[in-house]
Order: structure tokens, then sequence, then C-alpha cells
């Protein structure tokens, strides 16, 4: 044997080959048939491709839009009406504005005004007119925690369900799980705010230690939709494809060689997407084809607004969200929406620490209309129900006025990690549903407490995945997204 073709085996794995004769084989075989059994990909396995795979479960749901708000939005402040926050604005409490350590603080009123809205009677504020329509179509979720006080490790936790990078994201385990439903588009796309991306950046779309076919696609809605697909000027659609061929042809040379690195077999598959996209990309973000009151519906004919620097208005989220009906209308299995992007700390995102009035006069507006329509837009199309939406950031807010981080200004929140809200619609949903609660005031979640892992395995859930069997053979463990902590699904918002 030449020792440098040896490669340590995980012990696991190796225990797994010693087993697998043709007796180890037919058992494997029988208890996969029987459901028994998933069959596990390592990561020396390639995979340039993402074959269709058939879900743990038959369910509605093909595709997810997953609409990210960076920042951390404010629940006090829209969907977690607290009436007793109301009464006792101005008062002094003590807060734990960081894990452990608690100061005092004084508590800050809404300065909003929640109704109920719908025959289900869901609780909504004025900063979101639009949608507070649709509030018969939305399951509420008020109780959820999470474990970091700061952006970057809540944020990748909320997309990989780790605090560190290194991990597939959501997408990616959905991609891994459930495979494409097209040829001619991702599987997993992106679309950024036009001020910039989140907090530890494309880590948030990775696809980890997973094949690197599985990571998520940046898809720009304006100018170039992918950066650097058109080909040099000049060259003929049958010149490139001469050009490809030969290329791939020597990267699978270079493959066979080297099996154990999945990016190789990734690289030669995206240059076959990326001349496929060529053509597709172009046509599903072309918005030209809609009717102008889509495109009104949407807020994307509205000008930018001139009252603030920051202010972005409902269009550039107008165009993401009228592009993921589009994308999920041609088969793409899942579409992350950021509304919010540069730098945290400041008012370009939803992290409201110098003024949570400013923060959602800025950005209610931009998401409002969008949101609404894309509900709208996906019921009378018939794809509501088999789309779920998901709403929601990486925490929300403290009902506390926050002065330290303020230079003693007041009238901000601070991120708050143990108690948010999220919601979801569509496909398995239960529309109207208020589900859980956070104490009095709106801080902390005290019932039917959900950690941030039992809302992945519900997503998982909806999408036909069981999230205790869906697993990646890396590092000598079987890895999940909802880690080795057991989850639970929210079954109290299943229809």
């Amino acid at each position: 044997m030449n020792p440098a073709d040896h490669r340590a085996v995980p012990r696991r794995q190796f225990l797994w080959d010693l087993g697998a004769g043709f007796g180890g084989v037919a058992l494997a075989s029988l208890l996969e048939r029987d459901g028994l059994l998933i069959p596990k990909v390592s990561a020396a396995s390639s995979a340039g491709s993402i074959p269709a795979s058939l879900p743990h479960r038959i369910t509605r749901a093909k595709s997810c839009i997953f609409l990210f708000m960076f920042g951390g939005p404010s629940q006090v402040d829209l969907f977690d009406y607290k009436p007793e926050l109301q009464k006792r604005d101005g008062q002094t409490v003590e807060n734990e504005y960081r894990r452990g350590t608690k100061t005092k603080a004084v508590l800050q009123a809404s300065r909003r005004t929640f109704r109920q809205c719908g025959e289900s009677g869901l609780w909504c504020s004025d900063a979101l007119p639009h949608l507070s329509a649709h509030m018969d179509r939305l399951a509420v979720i008020r109780s959820l925690y999470s474990d970091s006080f700061a952006h970057g490790s809540a944020v990748l936790q909320m997309n990989s369900g780790r605090i560190l990078q290194g991990h597939p994201s959501l997408g990616a385990w959905l991609s891994y799980g459930l495979g494409t439903r097209n040829e001619n588009l991702p599987s997993f796309v992106v679309m950024l705010d036009p001020r910039g991306g989140p907090t530890t950046g494309a880590p948030n779309w990775s696809s980890g230690y997973m094949p690197a076919v599985h990571q998520g696609t940046l898809l720009r809605t304006s100018g170039q939709p992918i950066l650097n697909l058109q080909p040099p000027e000049g060259m003929s659609r049958e010149a490139q494809r001469r050009e490809i061929d030969a290329v791939n042809a020597l990267n699978e040379e270079h493959r066979a060689a080297h099996p154990g690195h999945s990016e190789l077999a990734a690289r030669i598959a995206s240059y076959e997407l990326a001349f496929q996209l060529q053509a597709t990309a172009p046509e599903a973000l072309d918005l030209s084809k809609e009717d102008p009151r889509t495109l009104e519906m949407y807020g994307i004919l509205e000008p930018k607004p001139t009252w603030h620097s920051l202010a972005q208005g409902p269009a550039p989220f107008g165009r993401q969200c009228l592009t993921a009906r589009r994308l999920v209308e041609r088969g793409v299995r899942f579409v992350q929406l950021y509304s919010g992007g540069g730098a945290a700390g400041g008012q370009n995102t939803w992290d409201g620490h110098h003024g949570i009035e400013e923060n959602l006069q800025l950005h209610c507006p931009e998401i409002d209309r969008p949101i609404a329509a894309l509900l709208t837009d996906l019921e009378r199309r018939g794809l509501l129900d088999e789309t779920l939406v998901v709403w929601g950031g990486e925490f929300g807010r403290m009902p506390v006025s926050e002065t330290f981080n303020t230079g003693g200004k007041p009238g901000g929140r601070d991120h708050n990690p143990k108690g948010f809200t999220y919601w979801m619609a569509g496909a398995g949903v239960r529309g109207g549903t208020a589900y859980g609660e956070t104490d009095e005031l709106g801080e902390a979640a005290v019932v039917n407490r959900h950690h941030l892992r039992d809302l992945h395995a519900t997503i998982l859930h909806l999408m036909g995945l069981d999230p205790q069997r869906l697993t990646y053979f890396y590092g000598g463990l079987n890895n999940k997204l909802t880690g080795v902590v057991e989850a639970e699904v929210i079954r109290g918002i299943l229809s």
C-alpha cells in the first residue's frame, strides 16, 4: 500500500464499512425499505448534483421562503401586545441585559397602537397595517428563546443551529435532505439587503461540512443577477458549451484522482449550472413580465423616501419578495431574503439601540406591503398551500429603554434572546394561531417555551423531514441541524 494514498477513516465509519458485507448490505436494504434506516452521506462522498429525494413523510410543502429581519425586530412593538408594559411605562425594574448580568433599567411602553385583527383576533400593531389584514393566515409563536445576546453568534445559530461557524445552514440541510426540484436554477437562493449582508456573512448560507453543492447562491434583484455569469463579449453559446465541456473533462480527471474532495464535483456542477443560469436566471428575475398591478401591490413602483438617508421604502424588498414567488414557482427549494444589512448597531438594520421608533419607521414600511403582497400572490396562484413562509430575526428586543450603549440617550431597545416572536404561514400551518407567551412585560418566554432548535425542527417537519432522522456523518458523529439536544416539533401551530 502506498502511504501517500492512505486516508484516516473515522472509527464509526470503519465499523460500518467492516459490517457492510453481503449480509450487511442486504440487511441495510431491508431496513431502508421499511423506513428504519436513512442512508448516511459521509463527508468523503462527492456530490456534484442534487438529486431529488423522497421526504420522510408526505407533506404539502415543496418550498420555503425565509424572511430574515437582521438586527432583531421588536416583538413588543409588533405582535406581542403587553398591557402591563403599557401601564408601567417609566417604572424602574431589574433587567438582565446580558447573560447573568443585571442592572436597573426603566420600562418603556410601546408607542404603537395595537388592535386585534381578523376572525382570530391576533394582535398586530399599526406599524404593519398591510400585514395586519393577513393575521388569520399566520401562526404567531411568541415564546422562542436562544442562547446568544450577540448578533454574530445569534444570526449563525438561527441559520445553522450553532453559535460557531462551519456548520451547514438551514437551506443546505433542506437541499441535502430533499434535493432539487429543478435543473436550471439553484436549489438554495439568498438575496441580501441593498445596505449590505448580515454580520458573519457567507457562513450564514454555507454548506459547512456537506458537499459544496448544497451552499446558497447569492442573487441580486438589480443589475446582473449573478456576478461574472455572462460570457465574454463575442463568444457564442456553442463555443462556450465546448469550452465548458473541455474544462469539465479536465476537472473530472482530477476529481477521479481525489475522490474525497466534494468541492471538485461541486465545481463541475457549478459550471454546468452557470451555463444554464445564463438563460434561466435573467428570465426568473425579469419582473417586466409581471402585471403593473402586481408591481404596485408589492410596492415596487414606490420612489425611494427622502426623509432619512437610510430609508429604502418598499421597492427593494418588494422586488425580492416578488422574485421569491417567481423562484418557488419555478421549483427553487429554499429562498432566504434579508431585510436590514450592513454593520450591526445602527439604524441600517432592525437593531434599534438608538431609537426604536425611528427604527420601526424605517423598516416596517420597507417590508409591510411586500410581505402582505407575497402572501396574497402565493394564495391566488395556489402556491401558499405548498410554500412555507417563515418570518423573524436572530432575537427580539427588551421592554426597557436602553441607555448604556447609546451614551445615555433613551428610547432604544437592547437585544433580547430570552423571549421573542416568529410567525409562519402556508403549507401545514394553522393560520390564526397565537402560540406561547412571554411574561407580563414581554422580556422572557414563560408559557410553552421553545428553544430555536424546536423552530428548526418544526420547519424540517413541515417540509417533510424528520429532524431526528435527517443526519450527516462528519467528525465521527451523525450530525443534525437541531444538534445533540433532542428537539421538539411545535405541534400547536400545525394544521
